[in-house]
């Protein structure tokens, strides 16, 4: 029982996540929004760690199942995505060193400050970030037009 009410509110953050993409007019995925939504849930004590913890638990170790798809869906798409291989592995690359060096600042920022100063921290790194995917998605975007 214990299980099923931790997916019921996991599957509802979800849904509600849906919702928010449906109504709201942003270029943001569902999923960005559930993660978001459940974040502050979890932030703000509404919803207690305990009460999502063993499924979420659960999921995170499937997690390598859920990409088997993903891999075929590339697999079947060789032919369409072969003509964009080179600006596609650049973007990878260049999105995988910015996610890398965004997660160990954040991290470091979390662990050395107190937590009225992480906000602000954060806040710079998050600005830092996003003007370093505008210079990445602008150069690729250059490449593909190349290709």
């Amino acid at each position: 029982m214990k299980y099923l009410r931790q997916a019921a509110i996991i599957l509802l953050v979800t849904c509600i996540g849906e919702l928010l993409h449906y109504f709201l007019p942003l270029p943001i995925p569902a999923s960005i929004y559930g993660l978001l939504l459940m974040f502050s849930l979890l932030l703000t004590h509404v919803v207690k760690l305990e009460s999502v913890e063993a499924v979420g638990d659960l999921l995170v170790e499937i997690m390598p199942v859920m990409f088997i798809p993903a891999g075929v869906g590339l697999l079947v798409s060789w032919a369409d995505l072969q003509a964009m291989l080179g600006p596609v592995c650049v973007i990878t690359a260049v999105v995988t060193l910015i996610v890398m060096v965004v997660t160990g600042k954040v991290s470091d920022a979390m662990l050395s400050k107190k937590p009225g100063e992480v906000k602000n921290e954060v806040l710079e790194c998050a600005e830092e970030v996003r003007e370093q995917a505008e210079t990445a998605l602008s150069a690729a975007a250059g490449m593909a037009k190349e290709v």
